[in-house]
């Protein structure tokens, strides 16, 4: 498949705070402003490696900051100001939409744009000076191998360290979490549900780097929003409660008002009896659309098993790792949670009772170590959900200067590495998709 790079439009970059140094540690806006003073003009080879193995995403967001961050401003003290008009103008926004005021958002929000169009003025862009490589978001990289470089006077990007690491290990240490998990399902299904983990700001980051190490899923629109694909979802337990513990009913009702495309995935463990809990809701959902009893072994239900309004896709189980479900022979703390025996019952029962297309989605714990074992095992599970692992393991990225002025020039024990795996940045690359004939989301 041909690599492409995402347009940096797609990315929400808030540009006036990230001029003004405001994302950036103190000792990179400070080398900018020394370099500035002394008028100190060189050209700098900077390098941007991992601390060990990584599957890289936050290529594209970086290159985006260095677009659109790459320069100065042609009087500093002015833009100082207008920058900090900027802030107290957002507070009193901030506010105004609190009250509902229409007429005080309409008038600051004019008085904002007026001044980010003042400030705007005052930026002299130099990305057209930079010479940048870099490898793609999805490719794999080994420990301390170069995934992008950057060329060109650090008095215009050089305060952009802090972000550009930020991004690119925020959306790496994700895809690296996401492909230990996806390998070791072994081409089965992983739903990416992290979001509740994590601080919302982070989703659509987190759901792009899912979606480019292999998820099949993610579970909020903002975490498909770069991609533009929708988020999936289950039927939760949230809904199973209002209906006073009754899941069948539950379902019912979200079959009846829920989007017809939208897979109807039923938690059935609310009773911790995945089994049981199961044929109720397949009996209720056979009587609700044909008006017909159904009788376990006897009655066939496969027409509200697949795809679509008035069916079950599948069912998900999330059992507690603190409890046995009913279906399970008690023996040690293995018995506990999604265990492989509960799964197995489960499909021999389902199979047994004519539910052979009926999905089972395993959650609640999951681990790239404990999916491995369900494969090896031979568990049938057909899709994996995947949460809060899949945030807990984070990347280091460094970046550092390895040449000056073409010269040789790293502190001990770094150097220039391999860049022949780096593929060259042109100044306009987000014009590439329209080249080639493809779009953002195709």
């Amino acid at each position: 498949m041909e690599k492409l790079r995402l347009d940096p439009r797609v990315f929400k970059v808030p540009i006036d705070k990230m001029r003004a140094g405001y994302y950036s540690d103190k000792y990179f806006t400070r080398l900018v402003e020394v370099l500035k003073c002394a008028n100190k003009s060189t050209r700098v080879l900077y390098q941007f490696f991992p601390r060990r193995d990584a599957t890289i995403v936050g290529i594209d967001e970086a290159l985006a900051i260095l677009r659109f961050g790459t320069g100065y401003y042609s009087d500093e003290r002015r833009a100082k100001r207008l920058f900090e008009e900027i802030l107290e103008v957002e507070k009193q926004i901030n506010h105004a939409a609190w009250d509902m005021d229409r007429e005080a958002l309409v008038e600051l929000s004019s008085w904002k744009w007026d001044l980010k169009m003042k400030l705007n003025d005052l930026w002299q862009d130099r990305w057209e000076e930079l010479d940048v490589e870099a490898l793609y978001d999805g490719d794999e990289a080994r420990d301390m191998e170069p995934i992008m470089t950057v060329e060109g006077d650090p008095r215009y990007f050089g305060y952009l360290e802090t972000i550009l690491l930020g991004v690119i290990a925020r959306a790496s240490s994700t895809a690296t979490a996401v492909k230990s998990v996806v390998k070791a399902a072994r081409g089965k299904e992983i739903l990416f549900f992290s979001a509740r983990f994590d601080h919302f700001w982070t989703q659509a980051t987190d759901g792009y780097a899912a979606l480019k190490a292999g998820a099949f899923g993610v579970s909020t629109d903002a975490n498909a929003d770069y991609w533009g694909v929708e988020s999936m979802g289950t039927i939760p337990h949230a809904l199973i409660a209002v209906y006073g513990g009754d899941t069948a009913q539950a379902a019912l009702e979200f079959d009846k008002y829920i989007d017809s495309k939208v897979n109807r995935i039923v938690l059935v463990d609310w009773n911790n009896d995945v089994i049981g809990t199961t044929y109720d809701v397949v009996a209720k959902a056979y009587t609700a659309l044909t008006g017909r009893e159904f009788t376990l072994g006897q009655t066939d239900p496969s027409p509200v098993i697949g795809t679509g309004k008035g069916r079950v896709w599948g069912v998900r189980f999330d059992t507690s790792g603190s409890l046995r479900d009913k279906s399970v022979v008690p023996k040690d703390r293995s018995s506990l949670g999604v265990c492989p025996e509960l799964v197995w019952r489960a499909r021999e029962e389902f199979d047994k009772n004519g539910m052979h297309d009926l999905k089972i989605i395993v959650s609640g714990g999951f681990t790239a170590e404990k999916i491995d074992l369900f494969e090896k095992l031979e568990v049938p599970a057909d899709v994996y959900g995947v949460g809060s692992s899949l945030l807990k393991d984070k990347l280091d990225f460094t970046a550092d200067i390895v040449e000056v002025d073409g010269r040789p020039c790293a502190k001990v024990g770094r150097g220039k590495g391999d860049l022949s795996r780096l593929s060259r940045v042109e100044s306009d690359y987000w014009n590439d998709n329209k080249k080639r004939g493809v779009e953002h989301g195709s």
